[in-house]
């Protein structure tokens, strides 16, 4: 083609085989109907858009939302994953007793996916993310509320989820430890769903039963709690600081992490939220409630330092810090990462309610 020029090349998919094609056939292959069931798809998206558009939106706006919606739309794929058999063909067998040491995912030989799952880059990082997804969802619903509840749910799944309780983070180690935002995912989703519809779709049941095991596993994994304040392993914000939080201090010791405290009172606070929810329609459920009212008191207390001891406001700052805990017992607020960011917004700009 010359400078300028374009061409059109036209598709169907069809799992009928074309016949003898004659003479009109070769000049028009795909019928007369072509443009006009193309046209006719074209205005039935921008419809659809339209609908979905906030109409205080500008032109460009709305193109830039429609294009970020497509792209989401666009990164779903199949993904297939047999841990056991990728474990086993690289000599980490567990019932042989000449295993090899397993590059990673040793304790995930029942992880087994083979599922449309949305991707965080289906092109350049062809893996999902439990974390990444439930930001995703959120998304999804305005296009497809279907798909978005069917992807909370699949993290939930025996063939996902751990028999201690805890979900997959991502595929180079599913065993490590992301924020708990699965159950704000949900009742956001949630409280999308009842605003379009008037009367929302309930999926809580299945996330508030299996997240009770994660709300036990996180405050056992990360290590013993203090006051209800998380310490340990949860990076959160990509591990940002001077420590490497998922290793041993160079001091002994441990960090009581104030994000990590925080994000654990909004995984609380969005558990109440679903309890309530549910409690509305099913009174077994009462009794959740009074659970994570509980522990959504007691976490939210160790940040403002109810009862005395070390706390992790400092007046003066205004911040919120880590705490020092060394391992004579003593304790300094750590100014290694200052978290206003984490701990003023979580709570409560980062609610659900805030929808």
């Amino acid at each position: 083609m010359n400078p300028g020029q374009f061409e059109v090349i036209r598709l169907r998919l069809s799992d009928i085989e074309p016949g003898r094609p004659c003479r009109e056939r070769r000049r028009r292959p795909l019928g007369n109907q072509f443009d006009e069931v193309f046209e006719s798809r074209r205005k039935e998206a921008d419809e659809f858009y339209a609908s979905i558009t906030p109409p205080s939106l500008s032109a460009d706006q709305a193109n830039v939302m429609r294009q970020a919606l497509a792209g989401m739309l666009w990164s779903k794929q199949f993904y297939h994953y047999d841990v056991d058999k990728w474990l086993e063909e690289r000599g980490s067998d567990p019932f042989k007793a000449t295993r090899r040491a397993a590059p990673r995912n040793d304790h995930w030989h029942h992880m087994y996916n083979g599922d449309i799952i949305s991707m965080p880059d289906k092109w350049e990082y062809p893996w999902y993310a439990a974390w990444d997804l439930a930001f995703h969802v959120i998304a999804l619903t305005m296009v497809d509320v279907d798909f978005g509840k069917q992807q909370l749910q699949l993290m939930l799944r025996e063939r996902y989820l751990h028999p201690n309780g805890q979900m997959p983070a991502y595929e180079w180690n599913f065993g490590d430890v992301n924020p708990p935002v699965h159950a704000w995912s949900t009742i956001f989703t949630y409280r999308l769903d009842k605003a379009k519809k008037g009367a929302g779709t309930p999926n809580g049941s299945r996330v508030a039963s299996r997240s009770c095991f994660e709300l036990h596993l996180v405050g056992q994994s990360q290590g013993p709690l203090r006051a209800e304040r998380l310490r340990g392993r949860l990076p959160g914000l990509d591990n940002i600081g001077v420590f490497d939080r998922s290793a041993p201090l160079p001091t002994g010791g441990y960090l009581e992490q104030a994000d990590g405290t925080a994000w654990m009172a909004l995984y609380a606070d969005n558990m109440l939220e679903i309890a309530i929810e549910l409690a509305m329609t099913d009174e077994d459920y009462a009794d959740m409630v009074l659970k994570f009212l509980e522990h959504d008191t007691w976490i939210t207390s160790s940040l403002v330092n109810l009862g005395g001891g070390t706390g992790m406001w400092d007046e003066e700052d205004g911040f919120f810090y880590d705490v020092l805990r060394l391992p004579d017992g003593q304790a300094s607020g750590s100014r290694s990462a200052p978290w206003s960011d984490c701990c003023r917004f979580v709570r409560p700009r980062y609610s659900s309610r805030s929808c």
